[in-house]
C-alpha cells in the first residue's frame, strides 16, 4: 500500500528487451509531479447492418493499445522545492531534458527506442513506448541558459498480446489460450472449460503436435487455438 505521507515521484524506467526482463537500462524521475495525467483508449467494432434496417449492430473486434499523456515541469530557478537534496548542477534544466531524451529515445545498440515502464503511486504500471514529445522552454538567463521547461509526452501501450489478454481476462473460446498442464488435468476437461466442448481435444492435441496426449507431464504448456465447435 502506498504511504500517503510519502512524496513519490513519477518515474520512467527504460529497458532494452521487449520482455522487460533484467535491470532497467536507465531512469527518469519527474522534478515536479504532473497535476494532470490522461489515459485514453479506443475500442474497435465491426458494424453489421441488416437489410432494410436503419440501425447497425456493433460487434466487438478488439481493444486497441491505449495512450498515456502527461506534462513534466522542470525548474532550475531553485524557487520550486526540490524533492530531495541535490548536488550542485542537478537543477540544470537542459541536463534534465537530455536525461528524459536519453531514457525515452533511440538506442543505437538495439536500433530502436527503449521499452518503457511508467510508474506513479497507485496507478497500474504501464508498459509503453514514447509516441511523441514536445519541449517548451519558458524562462532563460541573460546568457540564454534555460531555467524552466515543460515536456509534454505521449506514450502508447506496448503490452504483449499475452499480457493484454490476461489483463482483459478474456475467456472467450474464439481467442487463443495457453494453459500450463497440472497434475490431474486432462485435455477433454480443459477443452470443456475453454470451448464448452470436450470433444475438441483431438484438434487441440493435433495443434500442439502431441503424440501421446493422455500422458502429458505436469508443467507442459498447452496451446488452445481458436476452434469452431
Amino acid at each position: 500500500m502506498t504511504d500517503r505521507g510519502k512524496l513519490e515521484k513519477l518515474t520512467i524506467l527504460a529497458f532494452t528487451k521487449p520482455d522487460y526482463q533484467g535491470p532497467a537500462f536507465d531512469r527518469f524521475e519527474a522534478f515536479v509531479n504532473p497535476n494532470e495525467l490522461t489515459l485514453s483508449y479506443e475500442i474497435e467494432y465491426d458494424s453489421a447492418q441488416g437489410s432494410g434496417t436503419t440501425g447497425s449492430r456493433m460487434n466487438f473486434k478488439k481493444m486497441k493499445p491505449g495512450d498515456l499523456a502527461l506534462t513534466f515541469f522542470l525548474d532550475g530557478t531553485k524557487v520550486t522545492p526540490s524533492p530531495r537534496e541535490r548536488l550542485a548542477g542537478d537543477d540544470d534544466v537542459q541536463k534534465m531534458v537530455e536525461q528524459f531524451q536519453k531514457v525515452t529515445g533511440y538506442n543505437g545498440d538495439i536500433h530502436r527506442t527503449h521499452y518503457l515502464k511508467v510508474m506513479w503511486g497507485t496507478l497500474a504500471i504501464k508498459r509503453c513506448v514514447l509516441k511523441s514529445a514536445s519541449i517548451v522552454y519558458k524562462l532563460f538567463q541573460p546568457n540564454g541558459v534555460p531555467l524552466r521547461a515543460a515536456i509534454t509526452a505521449n506514450f502508447t501501450d506496448n503490452s504483449d498480446d499475452k499480457t493484454r489478454v490476461a489483463m482483459a481476462q478474456d475467456q472467450s473460446s474464439d481467442l487463443t489460450h495457453r494453459r500450463t498442464f497440472k497434475a490431474g488435468d486432462n485435455l477433454p476437461r480443459l477443452c470443456h472449460e475453454i470451448y464448452g466442448d470436450p470433444r475438441l481435444y483431438l484438434k487441440v492435441a493435433q495443434a500442439n503436435g502431441f503424440d501421446d496426449f493422455r500422458n502429458l507431464a505436469p508443467g507442459t504448456t498447452v496451446f488452445f487455438p481458436p476452434l469452431e465447435k
